[in-house]
Formats: C-alpha cells, structure tokens, sequence
C-alpha cells in the first residue's frame, strides 16, 4: 500500500488534526487520509430525498415547532 510522510507540519496543524481525530474517534493516520478523501475524490451528488427524510425525522424527534413568523425573525436576528 502506497505511502507518503508528512513534513514541517505547524504545532497549530497538528493540534487540529489530533482534536478532529479525536472527535471522530479515528487515529491521526485515519483523520488525514480522511481529509485528503474530502479534498480529492470527486463531489458525490447529493440524494435530496434522503436528505430531507432525515431533516424530517431528526425534527420529529427534538419536537421543535416554530411558526413562520418566528423563522423569519430567527434568520433576520442581528442583521438590522
């Protein structure tokens, strides 16, 4: 399996890799090969439909109702 070394890496980058390896409880190998699969490998196209069915049920489940008057404020809160 191909490999490659990573070099001259700053504290602050490291420090951000680690906690993103950690967040996603993968090894730092992991995180990075990760990464580089977001940046490189073609854009998937996006199942809209599933998209949605998962906005729904996560919706449903934290039971928040909102009417669209409270929306509107919601998205024109601090632009005025």
């Amino acid at each position: 399996m191909p490999s490659i070394t990573l070099k001259a890496l700053s504290p602050t980058l490291h420090r951000k890799l680690k906690a993103r390896a950690a967040l996603h409880k993968r090894s730092l190998n992991q995180e990075v090969i990760a990464s580089l699969e977001l940046i490189v490998a073609p854009n998937q196209p996006v199942d809209v439909s599933a998209a949605l069915d998962r906005t729904r049920s996560l919706r449903e489940r934290l039971k928040l109702r909102a009417t669209a008057r409270e929306v509107q404020d919601y998205k024109t809160a601090g632009r005025r």
